[in-house]
Protein backbone atom coordinates (compact mmCIF):
# COMPACT_ATOMS: atom_id res chain seq x y z
CA UNK A 1 0.00 0.00 0.00
CA UNK A 2 2.81 2.44 0.87
CA UNK A 3 4.40 1.92 -2.58
CA UNK A 4 1.11 2.74 -4.29
CA UNK A 5 0.75 5.94 -2.27
CA UNK A 6 4.36 6.93 -3.00
CA UNK A 7 3.86 6.35 -6.74
CA UNK A 8 0.63 8.39 -6.68
CA UNK A 9 2.34 11.24 -4.81
CA UNK A 10 5.25 11.26 -7.26
CA UNK A 11 2.89 11.24 -10.25
CA UNK A 12 0.94 14.17 -8.79
CA UNK A 13 4.19 16.10 -8.40
CA UNK A 14 5.42 15.53 -11.96
CA UNK A 15 7.76 18.19 -13.31
CA UNK A 16 6.19 20.40 -16.00
CA UNK A 17 7.82 22.94 -18.32
CA UNK A 18 6.06 25.76 -20.16
CA UNK A 19 6.67 29.07 -21.87
CA UNK A 20 4.51 32.18 -21.60
CA UNK A 21 5.67 32.98 -25.18
CA UNK A 22 4.11 29.95 -26.91
CA UNK A 23 1.86 27.01 -26.15
CA UNK A 24 3.09 23.42 -26.44
CA UNK A 25 2.93 22.35 -30.10
CA UNK A 26 2.29 25.89 -31.35
CA UNK A 27 4.47 28.31 -33.37
CA UNK A 28 7.37 30.06 -31.66
CA UNK A 29 7.12 33.85 -32.13
CA UNK A 30 9.64 35.27 -34.64
CA UNK A 31 11.39 37.39 -31.97
CA UNK A 32 12.96 34.14 -30.68
CA UNK A 33 14.30 33.14 -34.12
CA UNK A 34 16.94 34.16 -36.68
CA UNK A 35 14.29 36.29 -38.37
CA UNK A 36 13.74 38.27 -35.18
CA UNK A 37 16.00 39.26 -32.30
CA UNK A 38 17.15 35.66 -31.69
CA UNK A 39 16.31 35.97 -27.99
CA UNK A 40 15.90 32.91 -25.84
CA UNK A 41 12.24 32.45 -24.91
CA UNK A 42 11.08 32.72 -21.31
CA UNK A 43 10.56 29.33 -19.67
CA UNK A 44 9.06 28.30 -16.32
CA UNK A 45 8.69 25.02 -14.47
CA UNK A 46 7.06 23.49 -11.46
CA UNK A 47 8.79 22.30 -8.31
CA UNK A 48 11.15 19.39 -9.01
CA UNK A 49 11.71 16.26 -6.93
CA UNK A 50 13.02 16.96 -3.43
CA UNK A 51 16.53 15.59 -4.09
CA UNK A 52 17.21 17.91 -7.06
CA UNK A 53 20.73 19.37 -6.98
CA UNK A 54 20.76 21.01 -10.44
CA UNK A 55 18.91 21.38 -13.73
CA UNK A 56 19.91 20.82 -17.35
CA UNK A 57 18.05 22.41 -20.28
CA UNK A 58 18.59 21.21 -23.84
CA UNK A 59 16.84 22.57 -26.90
CA UNK A 60 17.13 20.87 -30.25
CA UNK A 61 15.52 20.41 -33.66
CA UNK A 62 15.11 16.78 -34.79
CA UNK A 63 13.87 17.92 -38.22
CA UNK A 64 17.17 19.48 -39.34
CA UNK A 65 18.42 18.18 -42.72
CA UNK A 66 21.69 16.73 -41.32
CA UNK A 67 20.18 15.23 -38.16
CA UNK A 68 19.22 16.75 -34.82
CA UNK A 69 20.51 20.34 -34.50
CA UNK A 70 21.36 21.57 -31.00
CA UNK A 71 20.09 25.11 -30.28
CA UNK A 72 20.76 25.44 -26.55
CA UNK A 73 22.67 23.59 -23.83
CA UNK A 74 22.42 24.94 -20.29
CA UNK A 75 23.56 22.95 -17.25
CA UNK A 76 24.20 23.21 -13.51
CA UNK A 77 21.31 25.60 -13.06
CA UNK A 78 20.80 26.00 -9.28
CA UNK A 79 18.08 23.80 -7.73
CA UNK A 80 16.04 26.83 -6.60
CA UNK A 81 15.62 28.04 -10.19
CA UNK A 82 12.03 27.89 -11.46
CA UNK A 83 12.23 30.10 -14.55
CA UNK A 84 14.49 31.55 -17.20
CA UNK A 85 13.80 35.07 -18.44
CA UNK A 86 13.52 36.11 -22.06
CA UNK A 87 16.87 36.93 -23.62
CA UNK A 88 19.30 35.00 -21.42
CA UNK A 89 22.91 36.20 -21.77
CA UNK A 90 24.97 33.92 -24.01
CA UNK A 91 28.16 34.01 -21.91
CA UNK A 92 29.60 30.62 -20.98
CA UNK A 93 28.92 31.34 -17.29
CA UNK A 94 25.33 32.33 -16.54
CA UNK A 95 25.17 35.28 -14.09
CA UNK A 96 22.44 33.65 -11.96
CA UNK A 97 24.27 30.32 -11.84
CA UNK A 98 24.80 27.59 -14.37
CA UNK A 99 26.88 27.10 -17.48
CA UNK A 100 26.19 27.28 -21.18
CA UNK A 101 27.31 24.51 -23.44
CA UNK A 102 28.33 24.77 -27.07
CA UNK A 103 25.53 24.55 -29.64
CA UNK A 104 25.69 23.33 -33.22
CA UNK A 105 26.12 27.00 -34.17
CA UNK A 106 29.60 26.63 -32.65
CA UNK A 107 28.99 29.06 -29.78
CA UNK A 108 27.61 29.14 -26.24
CA UNK A 109 24.14 30.36 -25.41
CA UNK A 110 20.84 30.17 -27.23
CA UNK A 111 20.59 30.06 -31.01
CA UNK A 112 17.04 30.39 -32.27
CA UNK A 113 15.09 28.50 -34.91
CA UNK A 114 16.25 29.14 -38.48
CA UNK A 115 15.03 26.20 -40.57
CA UNK A 116 16.21 26.11 -44.20
CA UNK A 117 12.76 24.94 -45.37
CA UNK A 118 9.48 23.65 -44.05
CA UNK A 119 8.13 23.64 -40.52
CA UNK A 120 10.48 22.30 -37.86
CA UNK A 121 9.84 21.21 -34.26
CA UNK A 122 11.94 22.67 -31.44
CA UNK A 123 12.03 20.69 -28.22
CA UNK A 124 12.99 22.33 -24.93
CA UNK A 125 13.72 19.56 -22.42
CA UNK A 126 14.41 20.23 -18.75
CA UNK A 127 16.09 17.60 -16.56
CA UNK A 128 16.17 17.62 -12.75
CA UNK A 129 19.38 15.94 -11.57
CA UNK A 130 20.50 14.52 -8.23
CA UNK A 131 23.99 15.95 -8.81
CA UNK A 132 25.92 18.94 -10.12
CA UNK A 133 27.83 18.03 -13.28
CA UNK A 134 31.62 18.26 -13.20
CA UNK A 135 31.95 19.79 -16.66
CA UNK A 136 33.72 22.96 -17.73
CA UNK A 137 31.79 25.72 -19.53
CA UNK A 138 31.20 25.00 -23.21
CA UNK A 139 30.46 21.26 -22.97
CA UNK A 140 28.55 19.73 -25.87
CA UNK A 141 25.12 18.14 -25.66
CA UNK A 142 26.74 14.68 -25.92
CA UNK A 143 29.11 15.45 -23.04
CA UNK A 144 26.26 16.76 -20.88
CA UNK A 145 24.07 13.75 -21.65
CA UNK A 146 26.90 11.36 -20.81
CA UNK A 147 27.62 13.15 -17.52
CA UNK A 148 23.97 13.17 -16.43
CA UNK A 149 23.39 9.47 -17.21
CA UNK A 150 22.03 7.78 -14.08
CA UNK A 151 21.32 11.11 -12.36
CA UNK A 152 17.97 12.17 -13.87
CA UNK A 153 15.22 12.42 -11.26
CA UNK A 154 12.57 13.88 -13.60
CA UNK A 155 12.22 15.56 -16.95
CA UNK A 156 9.72 17.79 -18.71
CA UNK A 157 9.36 19.09 -22.23
CA UNK A 158 7.67 21.81 -24.24
CA UNK A 159 7.76 21.87 -28.04
CA UNK A 160 7.28 24.79 -30.39
CA UNK A 161 7.29 24.91 -34.18
CA UNK A 162 8.73 27.40 -36.64
CA UNK A 163 8.67 27.98 -40.39
CA UNK A 164 10.61 30.86 -41.90
CA UNK A 165 8.55 33.50 -43.65
CA UNK A 166 8.35 32.99 -47.38
CA UNK A 167 9.81 29.46 -47.19
CA UNK A 168 7.74 26.34 -47.56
Amino acid sequence: MWHVLTALAEAAMALTLSSPAFQDGQPIPAVYTCEGRDLSPPLAWTDPPERTKSFVLISDDPDAPRGTWVHWVLYNLPPGTRALPEGMPTDAKVPTGGLHGTTDFGRTGYGGPCPPSGTHRYYFTLYALDTVLTLAPGATKAQVEAAMRGHVLADAQVMGTYQRRGRR
